[in-house]
């Protein structure tokens, strides 16, 4: 009986050392500690109580309304401010004379719109010659052909009258 005993015993604790070597198992029963991501963590804003005390019911999806974005909420952890405000003015007087100089307070509001539309004309105007000549990515005409041979006796025309070379069309083959 006591052999019987001493084998069960050996036999238990040797299941369990063996056992106890997989990780699986250690996860299973819980013996693996489960480390929180500190980037996953978000903090709550504390709950509020509204200022005339008569409570609102929630809209079912509808964010907390105290509560910040993330990126705003960086952004104040960071700099100190709000992603969407503006860097704080200075209020020193040579800071605010070399401003005035340099004609900061009348600002065009509209720069931004502008901008972009002169660097999309820019684009249009500025193709490659590939492009032109493939007609790449628009619906105009591609780049035209010039007659070499017209093209050199107009301009042989335009020097013996006097004429300035560039005066005159540009012949073109038409396809």
């Amino acid at each position: 009986m006591t052999k019987h005993i001493f084998y069960t015993a050996s036999l238990l604790v040797i299941s369990g050392l063996s056992l106890g070597a997989c990780s699986g198992t250690k996860e299973t029963l819980g013996l693996n500690k489960a480390i929180p991501d500190e980037f996953k963590v978000v903090r709550h804003a504390p709950l509020e109580m509204p200022p005339n005390y008569a409570l609102r019911p929630p809209e079912p999806g509808m964010a907390r309304p105290q509560e910040q974005e993330m990126a705003e909420h960086a952004a104040q952890t960071v700099f100190g401010g709000s992603a969407s405000t503006t860097p704080p003015a200075y209020s020193s007087d040579a800071a605010d004379t070399l401003l005035q100089q340099a004609g900061a307070h009348n600002l065009d509001p509209e720069i931004r719109q502008k901008i972009d539309g002169e660097r999309r004309e820019l684009n249009d105007t500025n193709k490659t010659v590939a492009k032109k000549l493939l007609n790449i990515g628009s619906d105009d005409v591609g780049a035209t052909i010039v007659d070499a041979e017209k093209e050199a006796e107009r301009i042989k025309n335009n020097q013996e009258t006097g004429k300035d070379i560039t005066e005159g069309e540009v012949p073109s083959i038409d396809e």
